[in-house]
């Protein structure tokens, strides 16, 4: 059972709220991590720092799965279905669910708990849907702090449903242990609709609406893939026989607890084996240095001198009488001698 709801108002509350396991806390506590106002930022570092300190640093290692799929191929339903069949196995599953932003006016539809309205009302359950603020990767910018603050508030199993399949999808690999790849039956030429990237850090390949009039397309969209998956190199992540493809209905809940029984297969070798720990230690490394990118990043919008070097050396650039190339080496000595 979680700690009774209290009131919040100071960083260290919402700590304790949080590890308390408060679905409140959890809430209030991505919205904090998502904003992009300086002092929340600065309020969002203490959170995390606090819970880490709660939680003695050995905050739960909840199993992170990776969703991704073609538009249309059900992956609300998908998660839906297995988020219950874990709920009814006695687990906690936090759904971080990211929408993409508009590139016009920055806004998400953020419909996810709509879609879910089974899932979203179970007791042992947590949705979030974030925009992805126009970042590139599948991902929000801050999917991996909710991830921590997921794991900190006790949650079993985290499901991170991307925004699409797309080249720039692999990014969510460096957020999860276990990535599903959902397909739908009879898309024309399958094969050539997924890009060669997103195929090679699949872990398990999942045809969806294998089901009334689509179950003979989805049998043999499955065998399609699988073939397609034994042509690609061996990895050492992989026990034997995986990556694999394999059907499902998430409509009418079949092939859900197949699915479920080869993630546990998977991640049970990749634990015992060690990969599980060398992963998650390489994704703290890599989520270092993209932070530490986009700091450097957001220094040039933090100075006025730069901010106004920019937009002379832009004018410069869309008029000709520089070319780009050389305008950003200028523009690099630039911040090089006022850093």
């Amino acid at each position: 059972m979680s700690a009774p709801e209290k009131p919040i108002s100071e960083v260290a509350d919402l700590a304790e709220g949080l590890v308390g396991g408060q679905r409140r806390a959890l809430a209030r506590a991505i919205t904090l991590i998502e904003s992009v106002k300086p002092s929340h930022r600065k309020d969002a570092l203490e959170l995390l720092s606090r819970v880490r300190l709660e939680t003695g640093g050995n905050s739960k290692q909840a199993l992170r799965i990776g969703l991704s799929g073609t538009p249309g191929v059900g992956k609300s339903t998908f998660i839906e279905s297995f988020g219950m069949m874990l709920v009814n196995k006695g687990l906690r599953v936090a759904v971080l669910a990211v929408d993409p932003s508009s590139a016009r006016s920055g806004g998400s539809i953020l419909g996810d708990k709509t879609r879910m309205s089974l899932l979203s009302r179970a007791p042992n359950a947590f949705i979030r849907p974030s925009p992805s603020s126009n970042t590139l990767g599948g991902v929000a910018r801050r999917t991996r702090e909710a991830v921590t603050l997921c794991e900190a508030a006790g949650y079993d199993v985290i499901l991170i449903e991307t925004v699409g399949v797309g080249q720039s999808e692999t990014m969510v690999a460096g957020v999860s242990d276990i990535f599903l790849l959902l397909m739908a039956p009879a898309g024309g030429d399958e094969l050539q609709g997924v890009k060669r990237g997103i195929m090679e850090i699949a872990d398990i390949i999942v045809v969806n609406k294998a089901d009334g009039d689509l179950k003979q397309a989805a049998t043999r969209t499955c065998a399609d893939y699988a073939g397609a998956l034994r042509l690609l190199r061996k990895r050492a992540r992989d026990p034997e026989g995986f990556p694999k493809a394999m059907l499902a209905s998430a409509l009418e809940e079949e092939g859900i607890a197949d699915v479920w029984a080869e993630i546990e297969t998977l991640a049970n070798w990749r634990k015992e084996s060690g990969v599980w720990d060398k992963a998650r230690a390489n994704q703290a490394a890599d989520w270092f240095q993209q932070e530490v990118e986009a700091g450097l990043l957001a220094r040039l919008t933090e100075s006025e001198t730069i901010r106004n070097l920019m937009q002379n050396y832009r004018s410069n650039v869309s008029d000709g009488t520089v070319s780009p190339s050389v305008a950003a080496e200028n523009l690099l000595k630039a911040l090089k001698t006022t850093g």
